[in-house]
């Protein structure tokens, strides 16, 4: 069985009573998950987003987000962000949390905008709130490691308000799928460790890029961000100024449902990430084992990389066992 050592956090991360009561998650569940679909059928027998799916154990990736943030922030300051049409998969799972942290979206209108409705609803609650963003759909081989990273980026964030941190992976092969960030050369000391600042933000570039990208040593966007909610929100007002308005507004007026129909899509990466890298700081995580399951093939490669064998694998797909080097799934 592979295990990772993670060191303790130093005492310069220890979190202040203070401090802690103005940090917030929010998770991001609204995503349609349109490829993969395919498998989500195979799997539960019907069409549901893959974060509502028991793909890896027999937890939901929404479920492994929630026990994974768990440790780490108070359950009166975890949001969640979802889509009214997927209501029947979170229903249950939602029943002990506050209508007020249910945010349900009329339909999904990206990632940007489903972060602009939780910061406008969590500044109007805490003006100093800190909040970390977390897709519910990835894989983490190392929760440890995931939460001493978070923890990490969240004291970096209180170092540095006028900055947003991002999270970024070790890239081991030319990802085209994946969002990239070049870190400047030399990395900077501070309370949460060594940091660096953003060169470029690519988001999914051709192939050839991704190949250069590798070997320069740049890193996956693990799209865990974290940063003070006003800082956030300043980042949308100067790019997308409009639909924080219109949010603002709807949110006012109890009109979610007209807005949402007028609103454009936007997408954080790439509407917003890749201008303002002078705002941007990178924290590597080598040893969380993050993985977007973004594809059936992709799955399937980490299971096998992994030596995990759920339920839902038949004979067509072959052995994936590597009896060298096995995880235990989280249940």
């Amino acid at each position: 069985m592979r295990t990772l050592s993670i060191q303790s956090q130093p005492a310069s991360l220890a979190v202040s009573r203070s401090e802690a009561d103005h940090l917030w998650a929010v998770l991001l569940a609204g995503g349609d998950g349109i490829r993969m679909q395919a498998l989500t059928r195979r799997i539960s027998g019907d069409s549901r987003p893959k974060q509502f799916c028991p793909i890896v154990g027999r937890k939901t990736l929404f479920e492994q987000t929630r026990a994974r943030i768990e440790p780490l922030f108070a359950r009166n300051r975890q949001v969640f962000v979802l889509s009214r049409h997927h209501e029947r998969y979170y229903r249950e799972q939602l029943t002990e949390a506050g209508e007020s942290l249910s945010l349900v979206q009329p339909i999904n209108r990206g990632t940007g905008t489903a972060m602009i409705l939780a910061l406008v609803n969590i500044l109007e609650r805490d003006a100093d709130a800190v909040v970390g963003f977390f897709p519910c759909d990835h894989y983490y081989s190392c929760d440890d490691s995931f939460q001493a990273t978070v923890r990490s980026a969240a004291a970096a964030s209180r170092q540095h308000p006028d900055s947003v941190v991002l999270v970024g992976a070790e890239a081991n092969y030319p990802e085209a799928e994946y969002g990239w960030i070049e870190p400047e050369h030399d990395g900077f000391h501070s309370e949460a460790g060594l940091l660096f600042r953003v060169k470029p933000f690519w988001e999914k570039p051709p192939v050839h890029v991704a190949r250069a990208l590798l070997a320069r040593g740049c890193l996956w966007n693990t799209f865990v961000t974290v940063g003070r909610a006003s800082t956030f929100l300043e980042l949308f007002c100067s790019h997308v100024p409009q639909t924080v308005t219109s949010m603002r507004q709807a949110i006012v007026n109890v009109s979610l449902d007209s807005a949402y129909h007028l609103l454009p899509a936007v997408d954080f990466s790439h509407d917003v990430l890749t201008h303002v890298t002078r705002r941007l700081q990178v924290l590597r995580d080598r040893t969380s084992g993050w993985v977007d399951l973004g594809s059936p093939a992709r799955v399937l490669a980490i299971l096998r990389q992994n030596g995990i064998e759920p339920e839902w694998v038949t004979e067509q797909d072959g052995s994936i066992s590597n009896p060298d080097e096995r995880t235990v799934v989280r249940q």
